[in-house]
């Protein structure tokens, strides 16, 4: 059991690349989440999750050395779309608040880099559900998410997907959720974070050009 000093000194960031040293831990306890809860979810390899930290597309709870939590970003249909995914709380620090912290922020980045972007859910989870609401996700049918295909094959490993295809992606067990960004005001980050981000639009686009 956690103190409330020790609560505090957990630490909610923007993840990098000296946060790789973590990646096996989020994956290990995505899997295991994954079993309790008895529903599939989205496989991802180390790689990846290396990549959306140095895309500064993650967010990592960290105590002292050890990881207490994490969550990524993921855009869809040119960007038009973005979700918050892969929130994970290791065991050891459930029930302390850290869920919300990391959705919290996670949420907030999303908003700032994608700030004309509609950010939306796809769960089964009460919890999720409820932090949803209390960021100013809505209820809405599965025709207001995005038709990217890339996103909803991400339900292929899903125990309920035979739900999905009988009702032509109509609905399912999960709730879709959505948060539209012209019914609210700019959300805020961190000014190194910013900068940070501002670096990598720019190498991006120095790296389309040079393609192009």
């Amino acid at each position: 059991m956690l103190s409330q000093s020790e609560i505090e000194e957990i630490e909610v960031v923007v993840a990098d690349s000296s946060h790789e040293k973590y990646v096996d831990t989020i994956l290990e306890t995505i899997a295991e989440a994954a079993k309790v809860r008895g529903t599939g979810i989205a496989k991802r390899t180390h790689e990846y999750l290396v990549t959306k930290m140095r895309e500064a597309k993650a967010v990592i709870a960290l105590k002292g050395d050890r990881m207490a939590g994490f969550s990524y970003i993921e855009t869809w249909g040119n960007k038009h779309y973005v979700t918050t995914s892969g929130l994970i709380v290791h065991p050891d620090f459930r029930g302390k608040g850290v869920a919300w912290r990391i959705k919290e922020m996670t949420f907030t980045l999303a908003r700032t880099r994608w700030p004309h972007a509609k950010i939306f859910s796809l769960t089964s989870g009460a919890a999720v559900m409820t932090m949803n609401t209390r960021l100013g996700y809505k209820p809405v049918t599965f025709a207001d998410l995005t038709d990217d295909e890339a996103f909803w094959r991400g339900c292929e490993g899903c125990v309920n997907v035979d739900i999905l295809r009988r009702t032509d992606r109509k609905y399912c067990i999960c709730t879709a959720m959505l948060y539209d960004p012209e019914e609210h005001l700019p959300a805020k980050i961190p000014n190194d974070v910013l900068e940070r981000i501002q670096q990598l639009d720019k190498e991006e686009n120095e790296s389309s050009q040079s393609e192009g």
